[in-house]
């Protein structure tokens, strides 16, 4: 996988790189998206729904749609469901992710982050499970020396809030984290907020990349990033998956273990990680 020098360059100067059209839409994408298509089709047959699910663009916008607004549960039960679709597996072990993180990172021994792939459905107007201002690292640990491959489903458009990015932030190293608390407090990874999160995004320029199938974004493991705010009227969908570096040190000492996604707390394996009270 040959990478030009100015994208090897962005990255390593802004912690995230676009490159347009890396998968091929109508062998690589375009089997996704029919996956996603007959398990919506099969989840409304399971509950005795009917719903458009003529092409897979009416699956993924009014057939869901009219799922969720039936029944919320629904929306989780697609969610579990796509992330086993074989198309996308093959996706996530693709040897050409392999060969841009070996790009990317010299040297380096890559491993596909357990549990930290999937499909995100971001829904409109839906707060709970929009990720706030964070770094992937304390999120997922396994190696300091990470990166997320991100790829749309749908062609994002502003309204659908397209993923903010600080450019350069990952300079910073190593942000320390805390939960959120009080009423309406979130769990998990979408309840850490960064210490001093203004203070420290207030160097950074921020910018939101409008992504089509196909295009792919990848991101270093210490980029401050978001989720954006869908404002539109159908659901956001995209594709993560995280490779790390087996032999960055850090990786070493924690022995690969994951945090969240592994069903268990970052404090508890880099309590350094967390914010002193």
């Amino acid at each position: 996988m040959d990478l030009s020098a100015d994208a090897m360059h962005s990255f390593e100067n802004d912690g995230f790189v676009l490159l347009p059209g890396f998968y091929d839409f109508e062998s690589e994408i375009a089997p996704i998206q029919e996956g996603i298509r007959q398990i919506v089709e099969l989840s409304a047959r399971r509950h005795g729904l009917t719903v458009d699910c003529d092409t897979p663009l009416a699956a993924m916008t009014r057939g869901y749609m009219t799922l969720i607004s039936t029944d919320r549960s629904i929306g989780s039960e697609i969610y579990d469901a796509v992330k086993q679709i074989p198309a996308f597996m093959r996706l996530v072990m693709d040897r050409r992710n392999e060969a841009v993180f070996k790009k990317l990172r010299a040297g380096s021994i890559p491993g596909i982050a357990a549990g930290g792939y999937g499909i995100r459905i971001d829904n409109p107007r839906e707060h709970t499970f929009r990720a706030p201002w964070h770094q992937e690292f304390p999120a997922q640990l396994r190696s300091l020396d990470g990166i997320v491959f991100w790829s749309p489903l749908l062609a994002v458009q502003p309204e659908m809030g397209p993923v903010e990015i600080a450019g350069g932030s990952h300079k910073e190293g190593i942000v320390p984290v805390f939960n959120e608390s009080g009423d309406g407090a979130r769990q998990g990874a979408y309840g850490l907020r960064l210490d001093e999160e203004e203070r420290r995004l207030a160097p950074y320029v921020r910018c939101a990349p409008l992504t089509k199938p196909g295009d792919l974004l990848l991101m270093d493991f210490l980029t401050l990033h978001q989720s954006g705010e869908n404002l539109s009227d159908r659901p956001r969908w995209s594709m993560q998956f995280r490779y790390f570096n087996f032999a960055e040190p850090t990786g070493i000492r924690i022995a690969w273990r994951g945090s969240f996604s592994a069903g268990v707390k970052f404090s508890d394996i880099m309590p350094e990680l967390k914010k002193a009270d």
